[in-house]
C-alpha cells in the first residue's frame, strides 16, 4: 500500500490518511477489525481523486459515514474506506418554507444544533439518530413517526464514473429503511430539506422531549449499532423478542439489552464474532417460537 499512499498524498492530507487502522474507532459498535487504508475526504474533487485512483488500481472502496448502522467483521475491510466529511451547511430562508442543504458527513445532532440556533423547525425528529446526513438518506431513517422522506426534496450523488447528478422528489424511493441509494453505485454529497419557521423556545422543548424518550427507552450507555433489526409488517420486533425469553441473552460480550430487546448492546468487550452469533440465535428462537423471520437493520462488512 506504500505506492497507493504516495499516490494518495497528492491531494489528501497525510493526517487523513491512515493505515491498518481499526475500525472500533469508527463505529458506534466499538467493534471491527483494520481497514487497508482509511481516507477522509473534505470535498467532491477529493472523492473522485480517491475513486479514480482506487478504479485504475483495482483496489476495493467501501464508503462511511458515522459507522453508526454498521457492524465490521473482526478481520476488518480490504482495500480502502472512504470516510465522507463533506460538512458544508446553507440556509435559504424563502416566504413559508426554509430549504437547508446539508453536506453528507454533517452528524445529525450537529444539523439539529444549527438549526435549533436559526430557529428552523422540522428536524426535531432526527436530533438523536447517531449517524450523518447521507446515512440517514440512505437508509431513510427516522424516529417518532417521520423519516427522511418526509423533509428531503433533492440529493446531489456523484456516480462512480465521476458524474454529478441530482435526485429530486420521488427519484429517491423512499421506502421503510431503504432508498434508491441502497443499489445505486454512488455517493451522496449532500441533500436539501425543505424544513419551517419555528421559535426556538419550541424546537428546544420538543428536542429534549425526544431526548429524554430515546434515554428512557433505550440502551444508549452502551455501544450498539441502533436498532439491530426491522420493524416487521405485521409485528413489534422488540415484543416478539421479548416474549421469547431473550432480554438480557448474551454470547460473549454481546447482550440482548434488557432495556430494549430490538438492540444487541456491546457489554464492553464484544467481538463482531459475539455479535453475529447472538443475532443468528436470536432470530433462530424467534422463527421456531412465533414463526416470523427477523430482517437486519444495520448492515455488515469485512472478512470473518
Amino acid at each position: 500500500m506504500l505506492d497507493i499512499i504516495t499516490l494518495l498524498r497528492e491531494k489528501i492530507d497525510t493526517k487523513d490518511i491512515l493505515e491498518n487502522e481499526p475500525m472500533s474507532k469508527h463505529t458506534t459498535f466499538k467493534v471491527g477489525g483494520n481497514v487497508d487504508l482509511l481516507v477522509r475526504v473534505h470535498n467532491a474533487q477529493q472523492i473522485k481523486f480517491v475513486l479514480n485512483l482506487a478504479k485504475n488500481n483495482n483496489i476495493p472502496i467501501f464508503i462511511l459515514g458515522n459507522g453508526s448502522n454498521l457492524l465490521v467483521k473482526d478481520k476488518g475491510i480490504r482495500g480502502i474506506t472512504l470516510k465522507i466529511e463533506l460538512k458544508d451547511i446553507k440556509i435559504d430562508k424563502k416566504d413559508e418554507k426554509v430549504y437547508v442543504t446539508v453536506g453528507a458527513g454533517n452528524k445529525m445532532p450537529e444539523i439539529a444544533g444549527k438549526l435549533l440556533r436559526e430557529e428552523i423547525s422540522g428536524f426535531e425528529f432526527a436530533a438523536g439518530i447517531p449517524g450523518t446526513i447521507g446515512g440517514f438518506i440512505r437508509m431513510n431513517a427516522g424516529a417518532y413517526g417521520k423519516e427522511a422522506k418526509d423533509i428531503v426534496i433533492e440529493t446531489t450523488i456523484l456516480d462512480h464514473d465521476g458524474s454529478i447528478k441530482k435526485i429530486i422528489g420521488k427519484e429517491h424511493e423512499f421506502r421503510y429503511r431503504e432508498s434508491a441509494f441502497l443499489n445505486m453505485e454512488a455517493i451522496i454529497l449532500d441533500t436539501k430539506l425543505e424544513l419551517n419557521y419555528g421559535k426556538k423556545d419550541e424546537i428546544q422543548e420538543l428536542m429534549e422531549k425526544y431526548r429524554k424518550s430515546r434515554f428512557e427507552k433505550q440502551p444508549l450507555e452502551f455501544p450498539s449499532a441502533g436498532s439491530t433489526f426491522k420493524r416487521g409488517n405485521d409485528f413489534i420486533t422488540a415484543k416478539l423478542i421479548d416474549e421469547c425469553g431473550l432480554k438480557g441473552y448474551s454470547i460473549g460480550g454481546a447482550m440482548v439489552s434488557t432495556k430494549h430487546a430490538g438492540f444487541i448492546i456491546n457489554t464492553g468487550n464484544a467481538t463482531a464474532k459475539d455479535i453475529l452469533e447472538l443475532i443468528d440465535y436470536v432470530k433462530k428462537v424467534v422463527l421456531e417460537n412465533t414463526g416470523k423471520e427477523l430482517k437486519l437493520e444495520i448492515e455488515i462488512i469485512g472478512e470473518d
